[in-house]
C-alpha cells in the first residue's frame, strides 16, 4: 500500500469515528422502540415533556402501509375516516388502501406468492380466517395484544363483547365487529296485516303459512350463490339452542358423528319441513345475496337470514314505508330463549408483513370507543368492544338500538359462540349440499350423509 492510499485510508477512518461518536453523544436522541408500540426503560425520559400527550412511538412508525379491507353492506366512510385520522397521527405513514366488493379475489395472488398487504380486515366472499391461520398468512398476536389499553387504560383484550378466535390457544386476530346474523321482516307489513313475530320455530312456521295463505308468496328466501347466509344466519343458532356450545364447535370443527346427533337431525328435519311446505323461495339457487335481497325488499318474500348490515347495503333501494325489523332467527324450540350466534370480523396482520410496526400501530389505533360509537353510526353495526352506550346518539338507527338491547336480555336471547369460523376446506362441500336440501333436491337424511362425508374428507379421513 503506498503512502498516497494510506493517507487517505486513515482520512476515512478517521471520519467514520468521528461520526459514529457524534452520534452517540446526541443530546436529543429518539427513543427506541423495544418493537410494543412503548420506548424501552432504557430511553423512558423522551419527548413527552415538551410536546406533551404525544404518543412516545410516533416518530418511529414510517413507511408505506398497505390495508386490504372489503367494501360491502358496511360501507368505506368509517375505514375512510379511521385512516384520515391516523395519518393525521403519523404523518411519516402513508396508507395504501386495497378495497372493493371483489378485493379478496383481487389480492389473492398477492397472499400466495407471499407478498401481502401488511393488515387485512377478513371479511366477505373468497375470505376465510381458519384458512389463512391454517396456510400460515397471519402473524400470531398472542403476547402484543395482551399489552394493548384502551384509552380508560383497561386491557382490549378484557374490553371486548365476543372473545376473540383462538387455534390451540394462539390469538391470530382481533375481532372488530360484532356482527349478529338474524332473521329480518318488515314491521309495517306485518303491522298492516296482523301477523306475529315468531320466537321460536313452530311460531316461524305458523306465520310462515299465514303469510302464504294470505299472500300466495313463499315468505322465506335466502342466497342460493352464497349458501353460507342460510348456514350462519339460521343453522349455527339452531345448533345452539339445541346443543349448546359443545355441538356448535363440533359442526364447526367437522368432529366425528356431529351431524348424526338427535339435535342436528331434527334441526335438519325441520329444514326439510320449511321446503316440503313450500315456505322457501324455489328460485333462490340463481340468487345472489343482492338479489335476494331486493325481493325481500319488494315484498316477493317475508323472511330474510342477514347481518346488521342488510338496512346500510340496501339503503338506496329501501321503499320509504318500509321499516326493518330483526330478531334473531326463530329455529329455538318452543319455551326456550332465541339464540344468537356472534359472527366476528376481524382485523389481522399478515405473518409476511413489510411495515409490521406501522402495522401493530394502526390496529391499535383502531380499537377505541370512540371509533366503536363512530362504526355504528356509519354502518348501523356494532363494533366488537363492550361499555358503548348508544342508546343517546340520534345517529344510530332505532333497529340497532333495538337489537342491541333483546341481545343484552338474556330472558329473551341467548348467546353461544364458536371456537373459530369454519373452515372453508369444509364449509364449501357443505354448502353444496345445504343448497340441494333447500331446492327440495335431497332430504335431510341424504344431506346428513353427505355432511358427515364432508367432515371426513376435511379431517383427512
Amino acid at each position: 500500500m503506498n503512502n498516497m492510499f494510506k493517507g487517505h485510508y486513515l482520512l476515512v477512518l478517521m471520519s467514520v469515528l468521528f461520526l459514529i461518536f457524534a452520534v452517540g453523544c446526541a443530546p436529543d436522541e429518539a427513543p427506541i422502540d423495544d418493537g410494543e408500540g412503548e420506548p424501552s426503560e432504557e430511553e423512558e425520559t423522551t419527548d413527552e415533556d415538551e410536546t406533551g400527550d404525544a404518543d412516545a412511538t410516533d416518530g418511529e412508525v414510517s413507511g408505506e402501509l398497505e390495508i386490504q379491507y372489503f367494501v360491502g353492506g358496511y360501507g368505506d366512510s368509517w375505514w375512510k375516516e379511521v385512516i384520515e385520522d391516523f395519518e393525521a397521527q403519523y404523518p411519516d405513514v402513508e396508507v395504501v388502501e386495497h378495497a372493493g366488493a371483489n378485493i379478496n379475489e383481487e389480492m389473492r395472488t398477492r397472499w400466495v406468492s407471499e407478498d401481502p398487504p401488511d393488515v387485512v380486515y377478513i371479511d366477505g366472499a373468497g375470505s376465510s380466517e381458519t384458512q389463512m391461520v391454517e396456510d400460515g398468512q397471519l402473524m400470531n398476536l398472542t403476547e402484543w395484544a395482551e399489552d394493548i389499553e384502551l384509552e380508560d387504560g383497561s386491557p382490549l383484550v378484557d374490553s371486548f363483547i365476543a372473545e376473540p378466535s383462538t387455534y390451540d390457544g394462539e390469538l391470530y386476530s382481533l375481532p372488530l365487529v360484532f356482527d349478529a346474523w338474524g332473521t329480518w321482516y318488515d314491521m309495517a307489513r306485518f303491522d298492516e296485516h296482523g301477523y306475529e313475530v315468531p320466537s321460536d320455530f313452530e311460531g316461524f312456521m305458523s306465520t310462515m303459512g299465514d303469510i302464504q295463505d294470505n299472500e300466495d308468496i313463499e315468505p322465506f328466501v335466502t342466497t342460493g350463490q352464497h349458501p353460507y347466509y342460510f348456514s350462519r344466519g339460521m343453522l349455527y343458532p339452531a345448533f345452539g339452542a339445541y346443543g349448546g356450545n359443545e355441538l356448535l364447535a363440533d359442526i364447526i370443527q367437522g368432529e366425528e358423528g356431529a351431524w348424526e346427533t338427535g339435535e342436528a337431525v331434527e334441526i335438519m328435519e325441520n329444514v326439510e319441513r320449511m321446503v316440503d311446505a313450500g315456505y322457501v323461495d324455489s328460485g333462490l339457487g340463481a340468487l345472489n345475496h343482492t338479489q335476494s335481497q331486493m325481493n325481500f325488499l319488494l315484498h316477493d318474500n317475508a323472511f330474510i337470514p342477514v347481518g346488521f348490515w342488510l338496512p346500510n347495503e340496501m339503503e338506496g333501494d329501501t321503499p320509504e314505508d318500509l321499516q326493518y325489523g330483526f330478531i334473531p332467527s326463530p329455529m329455538n324450540p318452543e319455551g326456550e330463549p332465541m339464540a344468537i350466534v356472534p359472527d366476528l370480523r376481524p382485523l389481522a396482520i399478515a405473518e409476511e408483513a413489510s411495515n409490521p410496526e406501522a402495522a401493530k400501530a394502526f390496529v391499535e389505533f383502531v380499537f377505541t370507543r370512540e371509533y366503536a360509537e363512530l362504526f355504528s353510526e356509519h354502518t348501523g353495526a356494532i363494533m366488537n368492544l363492550e361499555d358503548v352506550d348508544l342508546s343517546n346518539n340520534p345517529d344510530v338507527p332505532e333497529y340497532l338500538i333495538e337489537a342491541n338491547e333483546m341481545i343484552n336480555d338474556p330472558e329473551q336471547v341467548q348467546i353461544y359462540y364458536m371456537p373459530h369460523p369454519m373452515s372453508a376446506d369444509l364449509e364449501t362441500p357443505l354448502s353444496d349440499s345445504l343448497v340441494s336440501l333447500l331446492l327440495g333436491n335431497i332430504t335431510a337424511e341424504e344431506f346428513i350423509e353427505e355432511a358427515e362425508e364432508a367432515a371426513a374428507g376435511y379431517r383427512g379421513e
